[in-house]
């Protein structure tokens, strides 16, 4: 009789504890690793030549959105092409339990915008599969799978929030004293049930990823107390963590915020995300230097890794980034017939222009930043139109300074002549490995694993 189950020959070993690489072998029993290198006493029922290939233990990404996708690919393509053995989903306060029945799609078309993930997907893929209500139903769904991959949920906080408050309450005002317990004990039902802790982003009423509506993210606009409350969870049964996107355009009270929650839970807070950009490497030291210091006074921050690049393909059928203006939701929020009907209504226009040119200090960042300054954006495809082949290849900007328009109108004109299927390529401004090597290398509390993968599909391959 073998002595293991598989025998790993000949392969080059990387571990992931910071040993550099070394050839060995691997013996396996039992689904678990029994002896990594040297010699292993008695034979293996299956021998698996490795000579040439990387062996290494599977990784896990932090932050995905599969939470729809895993209902339909269990391998949660493209992540578990790469090496990905376990993912986390419920992220950025996003997902779908508990979702009471006649909220079900509702809860879809959320995330048709934020996530950017197909409506029709989800209701082919997911939707005659969905029996659960609570979490605990949820987790028990999902254990049914089948799982191609490990599976670790976050408590999804929109979804709490509409659960107990009710769509309109929750993105309207903070919640009741009754209202919050039934949170906190909810959120406690879902820890005895297996959750990692819970999940926010909290983006201000101007988010750059609105809801279906163009409206903010229940999370976007929640109370402090509210937030704190859930972290008094964590504090009281010393586990579990958060997964926190705060970005409310002040700097200075969403650190104070940030460190208040960590001082409160007692526990890790991923901060997502610190990425780097292509020239400044003050983007990602300044955030690093913060964390630092968090933890000198006792803060568990950590910093979650944005590791792919950050150019993006996207058309206007599907692009929701540039949300942080007003104006530009209001455009491209509808079905495709009204977005249309209002990118061509003069007022409309004007109304985008003026916010553009105006220029305040979020709405440079976001057009400079998260969907690239439209002046810089490269025409990619052009809907197989062969009377707009001419565009291929050049900027926004050009063509609106050879045609005498705002780079604005330009953009709109383009879409609507490609049934907005222009495709548009933004700047890659997370290229430079310098500098990410330095995110890796460089702070001890800074972890791996932003790919979004399972969402913004149609413009960004997360997962990679």
């Amino acid at each position: 009789m073998a002595s293991y189950d598989i025998h790993i020959k000949g392969g080059t070993i990387v571990d992931g504890t910071g040993v550099p690489r070394y050839r060995g072998d691997v013996w396996i029993k039992d689904g678990k690793v029994a002896q990594l290198g040297g010699r292993a006493s008695g034979g293996a029922a299956r021998v698996i030549d490795a000579d040439g290939l990387i062996v290494a233990p599977g990784f896990v990404d932090l932050h995905t959105h599969y939470d729809a996708q895993i209902r339909w690919d269990p391998y949660c393509t493209i992540s578990g092409w790469h090496g990905v053995t376990s993912v986390v989903l419920g992220n950025c306060g996003f997902g779908f339990a508990p979702v009471k029945p006649d909220f079900r799609e509702r809860s879809m078309l959320t995330m048709v915008r934020t996530e950017a993930i197909p409506f029709q997907s989800m209701v082919e893929g997911m939707l005659p599969k969905w029996d659960w209500e609570t979490i605990p139903e949820y987790l028990d769904s999902l254990e049914r799978g089948p799982l191609g991959v490990n599976c670790i949920q976050y408590m999804p906080t929109a979804s709490l929030m509409i659960y107990v408050m009710g769509l309109e309450a929750a993105k309207t005002r903070p919640a009741t004293p009754q209202e919050r317990k039934e949170m906190q004990r909810l959120l406690h039902e879902g820890m005895d049930a297996g959750l990692c802790g819970f999940s926010i982003q909290r983006l201000g009423p101007n988010s750059v990823q609105a809801d279906y509506d163009g409206t903010p993210m229940v999370t976007d606009t929640m109370c402090d107390e509210d937030i704190l409350a859930l972290g008094e969870v964590l504090a009281e049964r010393d586990e579990g963590f958060i997964q926190l996107t705060q970005g409310t355009g002040d700097i200075r009270a969403d650190i104070a915020f940030i460190e208040k929650l960590a001082a409160v839970a007692k526990r890790p807070i991923l901060h997502n995300v610190v990425a780097p950009s292509r020239k400044d490497p003050e983007v990602h030291r300044r955030p690093l230097r913060w964390i630092e210091k968090a933890w000198q006074q006792g803060l568990p921050i950590y910093a979650q890794a944005g590791t792919g690049r950050a150019g993006f393909a996207f058309t206007l059928e599907h692009w929701n980034l540039y949300d942080a203006s007003p104006a530009w939701r209001a455009i491209t929020t509808g079905t495709k017939e009204e977005r249309m009907a209002k990118m061509r209504d003069p007022e409309l226009r004007a109304a985008v222009v003026a916010e553009s040119e105006e220029a305040d200090r979020r709405l440079q960042v976001i057009q400079a930043g998260v969907g690239g300054n439209p002046a810089g954006l490269i025409i990619q495809g052009v809907n197989r139109q062969a009377d707009l082949q001419k565009y291929v290849g050049r900027s926004v900007g050009d063509i609106a300074a050879e045609e005498g328009k705002h780079v604005i109108e330009t953009m709109l004109d383009l879409s609507l002549m490609g049934d907005l299927n222009v495709e548009f390529l933004g700047p890659d401004k997370g290229s430079n490995a310098q500098f990410m090597a330095e995110i890796m290398n460089d702070s001890p509390y800074t972890i791996p694993g932003v790919s979004d993968g399972g969402a913004h599909t149609k413009f960004f391959t997360g997962g990679a």
